[in-house]
């Protein structure tokens, strides 16, 4: 094994190499219908483990990613095998979550999962939170060994963790290009001992000598989905000339130092905070990047480089949002451009019945809502009005003893409930809030102001005696539906 690869410790009982072995393309190079051989393509995989990068990132979506690194385990032994599950949207029941698992750990040919990382399409469906559960019972159960997420903000980590859920990582899209966790998650996840996975690092490709003065590509003539994904991301942050300058100091220092124009974009985002490693993807029997990746390990970049690429990188615009918000609101910045190539519909997250008189009512479920005689949220003609609402879910708190929290999930329960009757989050038109403690005013604004800044409703923010000592903020809402 080479003693020049990097490697970090997710937790005190495993280690992963720096620089791991993404196994997305799996998907790409099978998009016509016919399935690699998982034992030719693990062939195509040994040398990364011979040459000390062991760790391989996939999902179970990504093709026969899953048998292929199960095959490359039987051949090789010592490696580290990371999954994804990204369930479709919807409920899904305890028994779902175990049949998920179990296919993964069947395709791996493993008794336990090493890590396994979550996606939620949507966070104003509570149920999510359900599957985080169900995966946290499976992991005591030895089932997996850690509990990562892939795609989530800074809010509903904060959501996640301060719930009780035991997270070691967020696989995030982090690079030159993309430097939104910069914003807040990197901070959050360095103060909740939490390591950044970064995918996109290289951005499809684009980070490299290949793309310096040519003319840029439009998305027909890309040949991968990696690429026309990241096209849309350069597009986002001002265009092909701003991305052509950024490229261009690149060079400059990459043959000050003898490395690639990639060796140092991925060197940047590693040395960054909470970031235990990076990403880079492979495609089995195809193209490998075994020495190109060791070079990582062979320079450091100084104080003067920094200041360059900082400077080179502010001239971009900011990729809109925060982390995984490519996924979930526009502009999606995905392959295809839209969410088509991933489920058909987001259902409704809550129950809704119909009145004689036109009115149409939207049930969360809570027992407060049996026993008080209420609706969650109520639509008459435009109107959509919401009932004061807590960090409840079924017989949960949400959000733990952090107000902030709280709030992020009672806010998502508003948007599920203007969602099921029609309504978007950006109709909502008043918010007041209830506080229990004066303290918390400030952490409770900074929320309201993470989610409502574009929205810009009226609100009122009131300290009052909240019924039941464990909910530190309460919520309602108001909005007028276009439709």
């Amino acid at each position: 094994m080479s003693l020049g690869v990097e490697r970090f410790s997710l937790a005190p009982d495993f280690e992963v190499s720096r620089v791991l072995t993404g196994l997305w393309q799996v998907a790409d190079m099978e998009r016509g219908g016919k399935a690699l051989n998982p034992d030719s393509a693990a062939d195509g995989l040994v040398r990364y483990v011979e040459a000390g990068f062991t760790s391989f990132d996939m999902a179970d979506h990504y093709g026969s990613a899953e048998l292929i690194a199960g095959a490359l385990r039987s051949k090789s032994g010592d490696v580290q095998l990371l999954t994804k599950w990204v369930p479709q949207p919807g409920p899904l029941t305890a028994g779902d979550v175990r049949a998920a698992v179990q296919l993964s750990l069947e395709r791996l040919g493993v008794e336990q999962i090493d890590l396994l990382q979550f996606h939620a399409w949507s966070y104003d469906d509570p149920r999510y939170l359900d599957c985080l559960f169900h995966l946290q019972e499976l992991r005591r159960e030895g089932l997996i060994r850690h509990l990562g997420l892939t795609n989530f903000d800074t809010a509903h980590l904060r959501v996640v963790v301060r719930s009780g859920i035991e997270i070691v990582s967020n696989q995030v899209s982090f690079s030159l290009i993309d430097r939104r966790p910069l914003a807040g998650l990197a901070q959050f996840c360095a103060q909740n001992d939490i390591k950044l996975l970064a995918y996109g690092t290289l951005a499809g490709g684009f980070l490299s000598e290949r793309f310096l003065d040519v003319r840029a590509p439009i998305q027909d003539e890309l040949e991968t989905w990696s690429l026309m994904k990241y096209r849309r991301f350069i597009d986002a942050a001002g265009g092909w000339n701003a991305f052509q300058s950024v490229l261009h100091v690149l060079q400059e220092i990459a043959k000050e130092l003898g490395v690639s124009i990639a060796n140092v974009a991925a060197r940047y985002i590693l040395d960054q905070p909470a970031v235990a490693g990076i990403i880079v993807g492979a495609r089995p029997g195809k193209s490998e990047h075994v020495r190109e990746n060791l070079r990582l390990f062979e320079f450091e970049l100084d104080d003067a480089s920094r200041r360059k690429i900082e400077t080179a990188v502010t001239q971009l615009d900011p990729i809109p949002g925060d982390s995984g918000d490519e996924y979930r609101r526009p502009p999606f910045l995905t392959a295809s451009g839209d969410l088509s190539h991933h489920f058909a519909a987001i259902p409704a997250p809550f129950e809704v019945r119909s009145a004689a008189d036109g009115r149409a009512f939207a049930l969360s479920g809570t027992v407060w809502e049996g026993l008080g005689g209420y609706c969650r949220a109520l639509r008459s003609g435009s109107r959509i009005l919401v009932s004061g609402t807590t960090a409840t879910h079924g017989d949960r708190l949400v959000g733990g003893t952090d107000p902030a929290a709280q709030l992020h999930f009672i806010i998502d329960k508003i948007e599920g409930a203007v969602r099921s009757l029609g309504g978007r989050f950006d109709e909502i038109v008043r918010t007041r809030i209830y506080v229990r403690n004066e303290r918390d005013w400030e952490a409770v604004t900074r929320a309201h102001g993470d989610r409502f800044r574009d929205v810009l409703p009226v609100n009122t923010l009131v300290r009052a005696h909240l019924v039941g000592h464990e909910y530190l903020v309460e919520m309602e809402a108001e909005a007028v539906a276009s439709q």
